[in-house]
Order: structure tokens, then C-alpha cells, then sequence
């Protein structure tokens, strides 16, 4: 079976002000001694008082999902995180899932996600997507309603600014000429680009022009063996190719009374992913405290690492 990636979000996040932000940077440096490949923080600009959206497919959210904090919530931003955290590892990945790269200007994200990627020694990963609360778009003065072909705009020309010495735009929001950005990324290709969505046209789309991987949200991420197939199909139905990009499958670890985790389980649910075609395999909350939390995580990766290989 082949080797599969292991991820991790960690809380960049909290619903009141903590009394110190230093468990990023341990819990950056555990995963990285204990053999993650990843680890991944999230983002919010600013909130609006409709939070219940999250739960509303139809603009983004996903079905029954629940936002973890109130819009007081403090929320660090993720490329600033990401940059600190590059500073403290040395060999694991760091990553956004995801980012709302269309409230940021287009070349100044590829120039951000560029110096990142060089002071990071090419360990950068950009997941995006286009979210869900129309008041964080307002805020940006950003257009809601325009927020995927705003993305697909950003995506072209950070890539087009990664990967081309002197780059020409002009599309009716964007224009310029003979414009030169310096330093390219050390990624060859650019900064690893992860389009989050379901399964529809414009995410496969966006996918097949510039994604190197898929995650997959709401009813997709829920059926993955079954929404990996639908997008493989959807990704063809655009013309690209159906086995094109890496998964993003989710892991989730239950302890019982004692504190122990059935990593039998775990190691179960792993191989049934990674047969259905998932290549980043995501654990999203850590059940187990403190006390056992290095020696639960280094189980964990062995369980899963000797089920599917990596």
C-alpha cells in the first residue's frame, strides 16, 4: 500500500484570551519529534453576529456544523503562525486549511507565501477555499457573491508570479504589464496549492487548474470513498485529469475512561481510507491531556504508519 502523510490542526484559536499563545509552538515541535508530516492552522479576518451560517450548506457551511467560538473569538492569522512556527521546527510542513486567500490582494499573498516558502526552506502548503460568512467579505470590502472567481483570479496569478520571470494580467478587476516578483518559492512549481470544497463545477474546476490536492467539506468529507469518486469524475468532466491530485481524508481518535485510544480502530479506519484513494490522513482533535499526550501521538503514528505504510 502506499505511503501516506500525516496532518494535524492544532488550536490557533480560542473563545477568550489565553494566557499565552506558547502551545503553538509545542505543539508544532511534538508532532514534528513525534513523525507528523503536517501541522495546519485555520483562519478567521473577522466575525459578524450570524454566526448559525456555518451550518448553512447553501453559502458555504456545512450541515449541523457549529463555529467553536462566539465572534469575540480570538483569532491568530495564519500566515503570521505559520511564519513563527517555521522558525521553531525544522522539518515538518506547515499548512493553512484553510485559507480565504480571496480577501488578500493577489500579489501580495504570492509575495508572502513566497518569503514564507523561502525562509521556511520550501515547507509551505497553501490550502483555501471560499469559506462561508459574508460579513468577513464585507469587512475586506471584498465582493461575497464573487468569492469563488476572486479566488480562481488569486490562485492564477500567485502561481503565475511563482512560476514566470515577468507576468502580464488583464481580466476587468485586474490588470497590469511586465511586472517582475522576486524570490520564487524553492518549491518547484510553486507553493503546493490544497482547493477545499464539495463536490461541484467550480471546485473541480479549480481543482484540475490549480490544485495539487482536494479537501473535501460537508457531504464529501462524510462519504469520502464515495466523494472521491464523484470528484475524480467531475475533475475529468472539466478536462483534467481524474488522478491528478492527492485526498485529504479526516481521523478521529476516541479515548475511553481510562485515557487509552483504540488504535486498532484507528489503524482500520486508515486503510479502509487510504484504499478509497485518500493520501493526507487529518486528525482534527486530541482526545487524550497532557500527561499522555507524546506517548499517545507517537502510538498513534506507529498504528498508522505500519497499517498503510509512510
Amino acid at each position: 500500500m502506499a505511503s501516506i502523510q500525516l496532518s494535524m490542526g492544532i488550536p490557533s484559536f480560542s473563545a477568550e484570551a489565553p494566557a499565552s499563545w506558547e502551545h503553538l509552538t509545542d505543539w508544532a515541535q511534538l508532532l514534528e519529534g513525534c513523525g507528523f508530516d503536517r501541522v495546519l492552522v485555520s483562519e478567521h479576518i473577522a466575525f459578524g453576529m450570524n454566526m448559525e451560517a456555518y451550518a448553512n450548506p447553501e453559502t458555504g457551511g456545512t450541515e449541523g456544523g457549529r463555529q467553536p467560538t462566539g465572534p469575540d473569538g480570538h483569532w491568530l492569522d495564519p500566515l503570521v503562525i505559520l511564519t513563527y512556527l517555521s522558525a521553531r521546527t525544522q522539518r515538518i510542513r506547515l499548512g493553512t486549511n484553510i485559507l480565504l486567500a480571496a480577501l488578500r490582494p493577489a500579489a501580495v499573498l504570492a509575495k508572502t507565501v513566497a518569503t514564507m516558502d523561502v525562509l521556511s526552506n520550501g515547507r509551505i502548503d497553501l490550502g483555501v477555499g471560499v469559506g462561508w460568512q459574508r460579513e468577513e467579505y464585507d469587512a475586506a470590502g471584498v465582493d461575497f457573491d464573487k468569492r469563488g472567481a476572486i479566488l480562481d483570479q488569486t490562485l492564477e496569478v500567485c502561481q503565475r508570479f511563482w512560476r514566470e520571470n515577468e507576468v502580464s494580467y488583464a481580466s476587468p478587476g485586474l490588470s497590469f504589464d511586465r511586472i517582475h516578483m522576486m524570490p520564487k518559492p524553492i518549491q518547484s512549481g510553486g507553493v503546493p496549492i490544497w482547493v477545499s470544497g464539495t463536490v461541484n463545477r467550480p471546485v473541480a474546476r479549480r481543482l484540475a487548474r490549480f490544485g495539487s490536492y482536494w479537501i473535501p467539506w460537508g457531504p464529501d468529507a462524510r462519504d469520502i470513498a464515495g466523494g472521491i469518486d464523484r470528484m475524480r469524475a467531475a475533475v475529468e468532466g472539466v478536462g483534467g485529469d481524474p488522478d491528478g491530485f492527492g485526498v485529504t481524508g479526516s481521523l478521529r481518535v476516541k479515548a475511553d475512561a481510562e485515557g487509552r485510544s483504540d488504535l486498532a480502530a484507528v489503524a482500520a479506519n486508515a486503510v479502509a481510507q487510504a484504499k478509497a484513494g485518500v493520501t493526507d490522513l487529518r486528525v482534527t482533535y486530541w482526545p487524550l491531556g497532557s500527561e499522555n499526550r507524546e506517548r499517545g501521538l507517537r502510538a498513534f503514528v506507529e498504528a498508522v504508519r505500519t497499517a498503510v505504510g509512510g
